[in-house]
């Protein structure tokens, strides 16, 4: 094999190209990009507009420069590929830059494409304030229209991850933020209860939530929803899904699969041997259901990459790598919300033809005595006949990703339920507990499923209650009961529980609810070795049932929904100067416009850390409007960063300033070895 041709520079892009280097030097390695960036943190765009992230330039993670200096690749940016003739091998492109039209050959082709914004068509959605986010671009026109407009409402279209992070970036703007989603709550993915941890954390800063809504229309300054109620928004976001890139893949004849993203084998491989794909247009397996879907997400795509690449170049089938499929684990912070999802959720188990339960619990993310701990809770679905483990999410502010990644490898494992409660986890007080929330989790549901502590999660109550003679007791303290309740619940100390029910006729079911669950497991055994066998608790607590609730969720069962406190930018955010900022204040002293320069483009924290001896720092996301700092256009100048793909777009931008003498000195460690 000689040529290897890549469409899309991305996640999967960028990753095969890498890896087809580090295992072939002398093949020809070229990559297609139809837009002007490639290998960017498309991840980070929400951070950035938040606030969070300072620097822009910290999102470029390759360049063209860097890429042919590190890897020997080719990268043809603002180059559309417009067909592929499979007998020939031939991709044909144009580039939107200089409309050249070209034709590339290739041995082998991997088609990372990606996907695109779906873009509902509503009534003036082509409005100048309508955005979406997908790119580098899409993130510099929503960041200058916020600097220059200076909207004070916004509207976020689509309650998914990027919806989210968006709400939370657009609040750190301090703009006034609605999110309208379709589905009966956010992220519909999760199970309501984790839903209503986030829609709590969102009225808390006074988002407006409005669910089992659509947007009809969008105006200059508003939108209207379905039910004619109109929101004030000088900004609307749209972020309603993802579709795969297809249009090259169906005009050149490949399968498109049964999910509707690109077909591919456990190889990667087309109805075309010769054309691999990964990344977001691909449908794969999923590992539990064993169902065939798209999971558009970074990781999937980046290990994709790494694989069609090295199949693409296994010179003997047997060195080839299969790629098993994914399971969608996945994760989103909301302002000091946190919740994750690995796995299936119960319906999509259920759906699936498994016999599946679920079980919650919550827990301190370290020990209650140790300063600082605050719940995470773990929602845990399983297979009652087989106790395998098909799912989980979990939820908090503190500790959400160490258990979420626990359970990912335990799915991954294929482990059951008891094998949870045996992990050998690691435990000091400011890191977690002696049984850690995921060991708690395995107990309570092999408890659940062997009918030695039966529990209800929140989603399985109401159904569960209707029509049925219950004795409902609520075992928390008197002023946590006040303050909350399930209406007809009634309010007794645990010690008290047996006491009381001496009255009632052992016919009844009776419900312990509690905090957490875990008082209320100790009551429900202790009712069952008294002979109440028709007794059980709901699994989690009541915390559960009021983010169930406050999700929608609850049709007649009646829970108040007392407003959150309110958090705000001045009561949330601490004001420390920071090094960066005390260094963009300082500015740079007066430099000498005559001798060679060394210009150091990383940002100042990065160049107070170590630099190269007599350097400048001018961070890239200021050399645009500095230049006139640097004397005249025919100086010699180099320009370093860390690791050579900032400063080629540092060289690039000063030689369209007019500089004839600037060299990429590449990263840091090469500006040292000289």
């Amino acid at each position: 094999m000689d040529k290897l041709l890549i469409i899309g520079g991305v996640a999967a892009g960028a990753t095969a190209a890498a890896r087809a280097r580090r295992m072939n030097q002398d093949i020809d390695i070229t990559i297609l990009e139809a837009g002007p960036d490639v290998s960017f943190a498309n991840c980070g765009l929400p951070y950035y507009i938040g606030g969070d992230i300072k620097s822009r330039s910290k999102l470029i993670l390759q360049s063209p420069e860097s890429f042919k200096d590190q890897y020997n690749v080719t990268v043809e940016t603002m180059t559309e590929a417009l067909s592929i003739d499979k007998n020939n091998k031939t991709v044909s492109t144009i580039n939107h830059e200089t409309g050249e039209k070209k034709d590339f050959s290739y041995d082998k082709l991997i088609l990372s494409q990606g996907g695109k914004p779906f873009i509902p068509g509503l009534a003036g959605g082509d409005k100048s304030h309508v955005f979406s986010l997908w790119t580098l671009e899409d993130m510099d026109h929503i960041h200058t229209f916020i600097e220059e407009k200076k909207p004070e409402t916004a509207v976020v279209v689509g309650g998914g991850f990027i919806g989210l992070e968006m709400v939370e970036a657009l609040r750190k703007r301090d703009i006034k933020v609605s999110v309208v989603e379709m589905a009966p709550h956010v992220m519909a993915m999760m199970e309501g209860e984790t839903a209503g941890f986030l829609q709590k954390e969102m009225e808390a800063w006074r988002i407006g939530v409005h669910t089992g809504r659509s947007v009809t229309s969008i105006e200059d300054h508003s939108v209207t929803l379905d039910n004619n109620e109109t929101l004030n928004a000088d900004l609307v976001l749209l972020s309603v899904g993802v579709k795969p890139t297809l249009q090259l893949a169906e005009a050149a004849g490949l399968t498109i699969g049964e999910a509707g993203g690109l077909a591919v084998n456990e190889y990667l491989e087309t109805s075309d041997k010769n054309i691999l794909a990964g990344g977001d247009m691909v449908e794969v397996v999923h590992t539990v259901s064993g169902h065939k879907l798209r999971i558009p997400l970074a990781g999937p795509a980046n290990r994709q990459g790494r694989i069609a690449a090295n199949n693409a170049l296994a010179v003997d089938p047997s060195d080839r790598m299969k790629y098993k499929g994914a399971q969608g684990t996945s994760i989103v912070r909301i302002f000091d919300a946190v919740a994750g999802i690995t796995g299936m959720n119960l319906k999509q188990a259920l759906q699936a033809g498994f016999n599946a339960e679920a079980v919650a619990v919550r827990k301190d993310h370290h020990v209650s005595y140790y300063p600082g701990g605050t719940p995470v809770a773990i929602h845990l679905v399983y297979d009652k006949d087989s106790a395998q483990i098909l799912g989980a999410q979990v939820y908090g502010e503190n500790g959400v990703d160490k258990r979420l990644d626990v359970l990912s490898t335990a799915i991954t494992a294929g482990m059951k339920v008891q094998d949870l409660g045996e992990l050998d986890l690691s435990y000091a007080p400011p890191f977690g507990s002696a049984n850690d929330p995921v060991n708690m989790a395995g107990f309570a549901a092999e408890n659940r499923l062997t009918g030695y502590s039966p529990s209800l999660t929140a989603a399985e109550l109401e159904p569960f209650v209707d029509g049925k003679k219950l004795a409902l007791i609520d075992i928390r303290d008197y002023f946590t009961f006040q303050k909350g309740h399930i209406q007809g619940a009634v309010n007794l100390a645990p010690e008290k529980v047996l006491e009381e029910l001496a009255q009632v006729a052992r016919g009844v079911t009776i419900l312990i609810v509690d905090e957490d669950g875990k008082t209320a497991h100790r009551v429900v055994r202790q009712l069952r070795l008294a002979g109440y066998e028709d007794s059980l608790f709901i699994s989690g607590g009541y915390p559960g049932l009021e983010f169930f609730g406050r999700s929608g969720g609850f049709q007649f069962l009646q829970i108040p929904m007392k407003a959150p406190d309110e958090k705000s930018l001045l009561k949330n955010q601490e004001d420390p100067s920071s090094l960066e900022a005390e260094h963009d204040s300082k500015g740079t002293a007066p430099l000498d416009k005559t001798t060679a320069l060394v210009v150091d483009v990383r940002t100042p924290m990065e160049f107070a850390g170590g630099a190269y001896p007599d350097a400048v720092n001018i961070p890239l996301d200021e050399l645009p409007r500095r230049v006139s700092e640097l004397g005249q256009t025919d100086r010699e100048i180099t320009v370093y960063c860390a690791t050579g793909a900032r400063s080629g777009y540092a060289a690039r931008i000063l030689t369209q300033q007019g500089f004839s003498n600037v060299t990429n000195g590449g990263g840091l460690m090469q500006m040292m070895a000289g």
